[in-house]
């Protein structure tokens, strides 16, 4: 019977839920049996009437409608009750798993040019930006790294921490996708955004520490140098691989004008490859090239392929116990039915 139960709450959502006395719930049987008999038409009338015409307008009261469903709110209760003598629990539950000794903290450059729309994707004739690539494209990395702690950083003219490192990933794909030029002042602070991806992986002390930093400009704020902040970072064993992302020259960038209408300009673009080279070398990491989405997505492959170490958690459990709240719940419909039948639905003999 306990697993049956069990299997059938896991159907409607609610898996883990276990019954310490699960032969009570035989006793709904009885409840439903009897509910079912009472409910049942009764016999017909041993006294004839003449007309019921006038018996016709009390049966379609409003107050006469609502109170068939009274005797519901007993019943309802009753069985509630029962649910609560079987003593219901939910089990929470960490299996144990291979999970990753790796901290991830990524860099996103949302300055204005990453809005310019060069990348080519295969599902689609029109080019797509660079900041819609690149949420595409980290969005199948973070997913493919179940077991890492992720982390985002949003930079433009200056550093903004999106998502501390976390396993929650789904928090951390919500804020990708929240990720636009506009949150920040433009520029590109390189510099700034390894400084403060660098300071949030110390912090966690992890095995392995990973920074990585997709940008398709070149340092024009902060007050940090990138080859200052990379020193930095390799103090502190931090490894960082860097993604230079677009075209190289000129690329249609989205402008708006005085009356609010939006238009594609060229507008000269350029990655400071040698810059990022250096930076990525000095950690002992790697500098990427990525001109479209299918590059893009081989690069984040790449790195997910080199960075792999794996150690062994230990699982633990806890049940929560629910009787409180069907017996809370049986009563007060138990009450509701009952105290409504004896006064605002009172029926006459």
């Amino acid at each position: 019977m306990n697993k049956l139960v069990s299997y059938l709450l896991s159907a409607t959502s609610f898996e883990g839920v276990e019954f310490r006395h699960p032969n009570v719930l035989w006793l709904l049987l009885p409840i439903a049996l009897v509910a079912l008999w009472l409910a049942r038409p009764g016999r017909a009338s041993a006294v004839g009437y003449s007309s019921v015409e006038l018996l016709r307008a009390v049966a379609g009261e409003r107050r006469t409608r609502w109170g068939r469903f009274v005797p519901a709110l007993r019943w309802l209760g009753a069985a509630l009750l029962v649910v609560a003598l079987a003593r219901p629990s939910i089990e929470r539950r960490n299996a144990e798993v291979d999970a990753s000794g790796v901290d991830v903290m990524l860099a996103v450059d949302v300055s204005g040019s990453m809005q310019a729309r060069d990348m080519a994707v295969a599902d689609s004739a029109e080019p797509i930006s660079r900041l819609d690539a690149a949420k595409r494209v980290v969005g199948q990395f973070i997913a493919a790294r179940p077991n890492d702690r992720i982390g985002l950083v949003a930079f433009a003219g200056e550093p903004f921490l999106a998502s501390p490192l976390t396993l929650d990933h789904d928090w951390v794909l919500q804020n990708l996708a929240r990720l636009d030029p506009s949150q920040l002042s433009d520029g590109t602070a390189i510099g700034s955004a390894i400084a403060t991806g660098t300071r949030r992986l110390d912090a966690q002390g992890a095995k392995s520490k990973i920074l990585v930093v997709l940008t398709d400009g070149q340092n024009n704020a902060g007050k940090i140098q990138p080859a200052v902040a990379a020193e930095a970072a390799k103090a502190l064993g931090v490894k960082i691989y860097a993604i230079g992302v677009g075209s190289s020259g000129e690329a249609m960038m989205p402008v708006t004008d005085a009356q609010g209408r939006q238009q594609l300009v060229a507008a000269k673009v350029d990655v400071d490859e040698a810059g990022m080279t250096k930076v990525a070398d000095v950690t002992g990491g790697k500098f990427y090239r990525a001109t479209d989405t299918r590059s893009l997505a081989d690069v984040y492959a790449e790195i997910d392929r080199f960075e792999k170490t794996t150690r062994s958690i230990k699982s633990f459990s806890r049940r929560d116990e629910r009787f409180a709240w069907f017996a809370v719940a049986g009563l007060c419909l138990a009450l509701a039915g009952l105290t409504l039948s004896a006064t605002r639905f009172r029926r006459v003999p």
